[in-house]
């Protein structure tokens, strides 16, 4: 008796004990998280340093304590909102660039440079300074009025060149393999299991691919660097930016000068004396002052709905694309009598076909009662291009990577390996289909046949919602199918997109389309805040962010490969997904 009466006060005095560190800790995040109110003074310059993973939208909630939990991001409708705001704000002055590495895809960083290209509109400067530059960060920084490199520095531009990896070899030595149907001769998903090379369809889409994009960068950077367009590519053919100094001679830079040097040279741009103290606000604090200003008001709202991340069937969340949370979030915005017209922001490689024609369904709903325009991202692909294909009207980034219309199936095999380890898998069944198919036994040629039916109907029923939101022919569809990949530019021209503009021309248009003038903003959906992600997570590591801690003791090399790998394996169903993993450099 005594034995239970001491363990229960035992049990009873370590859950107590818990609670009370429990909430400890959380006074602590709370402290640790307090964040003073920011104050804009006068004459400053708004620094953008871009340190975190950039996001269409992160959903975060101000003064969440618990935000610092998580691995950082920034939304990419913040930074464009706050540079808006910085245009109309005469405490600042202009604009610094002091970036080293900007962690956004190639479409972000033109919104970003179109939204610096805005703000130069108002008669404020804008300077770029780094240490070194990519490629990327060049691009961004080649808006400025003036461009500055430390001595020592060094410049990545050389033009684009893509990565794609092969496992064919890896599947054959491990007897570890992934048995793939598939439907169009670009749909090469699944090509580096099949093959220890790059097919010529697939290069050809590639190279034309990148090479749009790069075209796009080209033309952008001859334009604001008074540069012709031949002598860029001579300067990428020729390393010609290697070094500062060629660089500089190059017409790439303004100058070479170090970072206290640069200093001076925006307290001048500011119109202040040498000795006078130099006002930088970050980019991250000038956020928490810019998301308390509206650029649009009025009644009348424009419901803008992020729909960002692979597309998995199930709930979905700030990283991927789950019916669960979209579909309620179109659902709201379509029976919010104040919200008139509906934009759906597209970022993602597609993935489920299943989910994506639900989600489709559910858009097709929506549309009869509001009108709905697709604003597409870095990439609006496959399952990606199937949510948006129905919409009223189409608008992509001349960089964005799109259409990819096809679908495959990818399922793991170990029948090599079970076999060489000394696995024998036996199945017993009821029916002659009952056992279809098994991890450790050969794809039968039955098993290969249903699936390659399965893929054929649902391609079919893409080509399906593609020629009827289109308004082209089946035959026009399949013409332009066949898991083919295009920039927005090249999709343009062949009508897939209708018009070349970021987010906030998608938001005109859907105003246009219903029919109002004075309107404001709705974002959606809501996510779950960082407590209640953590509560959900509480006792596992992914509190933590283990995806992260994985990152960094791997290194992002490796990384990248385990989450291709992971991606594959953890696909089910057939997928409407981006033809390939696509590293571009």
């Amino acid at each position: 008796m005594n034995f239970l009466r001491n363990l229960l006060a035992a049990i009873l005095g370590t859950l107590i004990a818990f609670g009370i560190i429990f909430f400890m800790f959380v006074f602590f995040i709370s402290l640790v998280n307090t964040e003073e109110a920011v104050t804009v003074k006068k004459n400053s310059v708004l620094e953008l340093q871009m340190k975190y993973a950039i996001t269409d939208y992160t959903g975060n909630k101000e003064g969440d304590p618990f935000d610092v939990l998580f691995e950082k991001a920034q939304g990419l409708d913040e930074i464009l909102h706050a540079i808006k705001v910085a245009k109309e704000d005469n405490d600042i002055k202009g604009i610094s660039i002091n970036n080293n590495y900007i962690s956004a895809g190639i479409s972000s960083t033109q919104a970003i440079r179109n939204a610096l290209a805005d703000f130069k509109e108002s008669g404020k400067f804008i300077y770029a300074f780094g240490d070194f530059y990519m490629q990327k960060d060049y691009y961004l920084a080649s808006v400025a009025d003036s461009i500055f490199l430390n001595p020592v520095g060094a410049m990545d531009f050389k033009g684009l060149a893509a990565e794609v990896l092969f496992f064919k070899d890896l599947q054959d030595k491990t007897g570890v393999k992934m048995e793939v149907v598939r439907h169009g001769k670009y749909k090469s998903a699944v090509e580096p299991f099949l093959s220890n090379e790059m097919s010529e369809e697939n290069r050809t889409q590639i190279s034309e691919l990148i090479g749009s994009i790069w075209n796009t960068i080209v033309a952008e950077i001859a334009m604001d660097r008074s540069i012709s367009e031949e002598d860029i590519n001579v300067i990428a053919d020729t390393l010609g930016g290697r070094k500062p100094e060629y660089a500089k001679a190059s017409g790439l830079l303004d100058d070479v000068i170090y970072y206290d040097e640069y200093a001076k040279r925006l307290k001048q741009a500011v119109g202040i004396g040498e000795d006078d103290k130099l006002n930088i606000i970050s980019l991250e604090d000038y956020t928490r002052v810019s998301r308390k200003k509206k650029l649009l008001s009025g009644k009348d709202k424009i419901a803008i709905i992020y729909a960002q991340g692979e597309i998995f069937y199930g709930e979905g969340g700030p990283n991927y694309i789950g019916q669960g949370i979209i579909n309620k979030a179109i659902i709201k915005a379509r029976d919010d009598k104040s919200v008139k017209a509906i934009v759906l922001r597209v970022n993602s490689p597609g993935g489920s076909a299943l989910t994506s024609d639900i989600i489709w369904r559910e858009l097709e709903i929506a549309k009869k009662e509001k009108p709905l325009v697709v604003s597409m991202g870095d990439v609006a692909a496959s399952g990606g291009y199937y949510i948006s294909a129905g919409a009223d009207k189409i608008y992509a980034e001349p960089t964005t990577i799109t259409g990819s219309i096809g679908v495959f199936g990818a399922i793991p095999n170990i029948n090599e390996l079970a076999t060489n380890i000394g696995i024998n898998a036996e199945q017993v069944g009821t029916n002659k289909n009952s056992v279809d198919y098994s991890l450790f036994e050969p794809m039968s040629d039955e098993f290969r046949a249903f699936v390659k039916e399965g893929i054929e109907s649902t391609y079919q029923t893409f080509l399906g919602k593609v020629s009827e939101g289109r308004n082209i022919t089946i035959a026009r569809a399949d013409s332009l199918a066949q898991g083919r990949v295009w920039s927005g530019a090249q999709a343009r021209e062949l009508g897939l997109v209708d018009e070349l503009g970021g987010l906030e021309d998608a938001i005109e248009a859907a105003a246009l389309l219903a029919n109002v003038d004075s309107y404001s903003v709705r974002k959606y959906p809501k996510y779950k805040s960082s407590f209640e992600r953590f509560m959900e997570d509480f006792g596992g590591t992914s509190i933590l962010n283990k995806e992260e801690i994985i990152r960094r003791e791997i290194g992002t090399e490796i990384y990248g490969l385990y989450k291709e790998v992971k991606s594959v394996m953890e696909q089910k169903g057939f997928q409407a997904r981006l033809p390939f993993t696509l590293t571009i450099k």
